[in-house]
């Protein structure tokens, strides 16, 4: 039986307060709750409350010690004093819970503390070999020196993780590198290669600190090469005419082409004479220039991306060729520049359909036609509207998924599933994944899919996207990856604001996936990821009940306003597949695109949405509505009109092609 919606804590200060409000509501919920689904929130509510405890040093209850992820408590109470824990207490936890995920998220902190302690033979006992994080691994490697066992084996080690980046390296290696230099297994060849490798990740910092190191005879050079990828400068006229100046040259040239394309391509041809470009050289720097340019639809796109070599040419620049033509609405370009892809690039839906759209603008309506059914075998957004096109039902072949009785049990019952679904449930989502992650590597398919479905019956609604996809077929697992609850809410929010309920719970499934207690780096939060300053304003400007930040966190909160907010941006551009765009990107970038591109017909328009973003946000988000008419109604309003705001009864069926 799925969890009834009880409201889970988000890791905020207003975390001992939910708590509290739990305990209030418990009693009353134990009358109007089935037993187990009341003894499994009363159980999670000690256990929450233990897990706090825990991390601020107070007692546990002895009862909690033996919950199935009572190891988290443990650990919790543990990296509270890490700098300080006896070396013995910090073995045996591990010993403990050997080949656990709370073995290894201890081991992580215990490492890092052991280091700072300088206990370096603890270090060297407490390491798992596979480790692969880079700042312990070099802890690891400082522990071997320490302790003398600088041999063979260690220089090796030390020499791979060097030349295994060229970006920045944790600061917890400058020590092992420093023992390798002097021990003289870091000669020039091999500050070379690593130099090298900077110069393909453009990373101006690690050259400059390779370089340092070189014999003097070859540190002025690597120097230069420096100063030039920080920024191009003549002499690099005068460098030798060897392979690494035409790397460096061509990177740095390739570097500054991304901030001025136009004096890049100036300053380009001076430079390859002077070092023997080849191809490779000068397709490197003009693809960026045209990138750069193209990006924004400069006057000078088509003509940089002429001068493209093909060789230089990959997907991505594939894809701008036609969004700037379709900019221009050059349709003879674009079709051009759609039959220039290859063919696995081509047969993908979106380009399968503007290359219908094309040829049909081109006047071959007769051409167009089996391009557009080609693409309604899609169960995507161009796919849909492929669809409308040709009067076609909807692409859409559910994949039933009912696994035995057993089966199904055997897998809830598993430990690993239930300490990540208990830590889950007290918003320890980042252990949570952890357990998540590990118990997987055990399940067969047909087991990782049970899990999903028991993670979202827990409320666990995203393990339907990140538990997902091993397998093609999976992608037809539609109720897993498309959960729905709320739906009561959404249905009375939307009609009291005047929406599409179907667009309200696609913008939920692209913002959450349906978790309440979703909160993004920016900072927004809940179902429709609600920024505080916004929730604050709708509220005010409509009169609607706000508790504050946390209270985006209450499904009925944050959907009033998300779709309050959703209203005005629809009032504001009348047409919704604009409001989207300016949902996810905001005002400012919303009005350049509609000045940039006026009366342009709606594929056309969100295909030339210049952040990849955005443009990708709005398709899905339309194809999400589309999904979600299913979910919720059987069948969908055609996309052509809903994406055009117009009214439209559900009418259109789905189908699975060939069946």
């Amino acid at each position: 039986m799925p969890m009834p919606q009880i409201r889970r804590d988000t890791p905020s200060t207003a975390r001992p307060l939910r708590a509290r409000a739990l305990r209030v509501l418990l009693p009353a919920l134990a009358f109007a709750l089935p037993a187990a689904v009341f003894a499994q929130a009363l159980d999670d509510s000690a256990f929450r409350v233990a897990m706090q405890a825990a991390e601020r040093g107070q007692p546990v209850a002895p009862a909690m010690q033996s919950h199935p992820a009572g190891a988290w408590l443990e650990l919790a109470a543990l990296r509270r004093n890490l700098d300080t824990l006896p070396i013995a207490q910090g073995r045996d936890f591990m010993t403990r819970h050997q080949g656990q995920p709370v073995a290894e998220v201890f081991r992580e902190g215990w490492l890092r503390a052991l280091a700072k302690r300088q206990e370096w033979a603890a270090v060297r006992e407490a390491w798992a070999p596979g480790t692969t994080n880079a700042t312990l691994r070099c802890i690891e490697l400082d522990a071997r020196a320490r302790t003398g066992a600088t041999d063979a084996q260690w220089t090796r080690d030390a020499q791979a993780l060097w030349r295994s980046s060229g970006s920045s390296l944790p600061n917890e290696c400058d020590a092992p590198f420093a023992t390798l230099a002097a021990r003289g297994g870091l000669g020039d060849d091999l500050r070379w290669e690593r130099f090298d490798l900077a110069v393909a990740e453009q990373d101006v910092g690690v050259m400059r600190s390779v370089a340092r190191g070189l014999t003097s005879g070859q540190q002025a050079l690597a120097e230069d090469y420096a100063a030039y990828m920080a920024a191009p400068h003549a002499r690099a006229l005068q460098w030798p005419k060897t392979a690494r100046s035409r790397l460096v040259a061509s990177h740095g040239l390739a570097k500054f082409a991304k901030a001025d394309p136009l004096a890049a391509e100036r300053q380009l041809p001076a430079l390859a004479d002077a070092l023997g470009f080849g191809e490779t050289e000068n397709g490197r720097v003009l693809y960026q220039a045209a990138l750069w340019t193209v990006a924004s639809y400069l006057p000078d796109s088509a003509r940089l991306l002429n001068r493209v070599p093909e060789s230089a040419y990959d997907d991505r620049l594939h894809e701008w060729r036609v969004r700037e033509a379709l900019a221009r609405k050059d349709w003879t370009a674009a079709l051009a520049a759609i039959n220039r892809m290859g063919a696995t690039q081509r047969s993908q839906s979106r380009w399968t359909w503007f290359q219908a759209r094309t040829t049909e603008l081109t006047g071959d309506r007769a051409g167009a036609t089996p391009l557009f059914r080609a693409a309604a075998k899609s169960p995507d957004f161009h796919g849909f509207l492929a669809a409308d096109r040709v009067d076609q039902p909807y692409a859409l072949c559910p994949l039933d998924f009912s696994p035995s009785t057993d089966a199904r049990a055997k897998v809830a019952a598993d430990p690993g599933l239930t300490r990540a679904l208990a830590l889950y449930r007290i918003d320890r989502a980042g252990w949570a994944t952890r357990e998540w992650t590990a118990a997987l590597r055990n399940f067969d398919d047909t087991q990782r899919r049970i899990a999903v479905q028991v993670a979202q019956e827990n409320g666990w609604y995203d393990r339907g996207v990140f538990g997902l996809g091993r397998q093609p077929e999976e992608t037809r697992l539609y109720t897993l990856r498309f959960p729905l609850t709320q739906q009561a809410l959404i249905e009375r929010e939307s009609q009291r604001h005047g929406l599409d309920p179907a667009w309200v719970a696609a913008e939920i499934r692209a913002e959450s996936t349906f978790n309440p207690n979703a909160r993004s780096p920016a900072d927004a939060r809940g179902l429709m990821q609600v920024m505080p300053a916004t929730g604050a304003a709708v509220a005010r400007r409509l009169g609607i009940a706000y508790g504050g930040a946390d209270s985006l966190f209450d499904p009925a909160t944050n959907v009033a306003i998300g779709t309050a907010y959703l209203r005005e941006k629809k009032d504001m551009y009348t047409l919704p597949y604009v409001a989207i765009a300016a949902y996810n990107a905001g005002p400012t970038p919303t009005g350049r695109w509609l000045a940039q591109r006026p009366d342009m017909d709606p594929d056309i328009w969100i295909e030339t949405i210049s952040y990849r973003e955005t443009r990708e946000y709005v398709a899905r988000v339309l194809a999400f509505s589309v999904l979600y008419d299913w979910r919720m109604y059987g069948q969908a309003a055609p996309l052509e009109p809903r994406m055009r705001g117009a009214e439209a009864q559900r009418t259109k069926r789905f189908a699975c092609p060939g069946a």
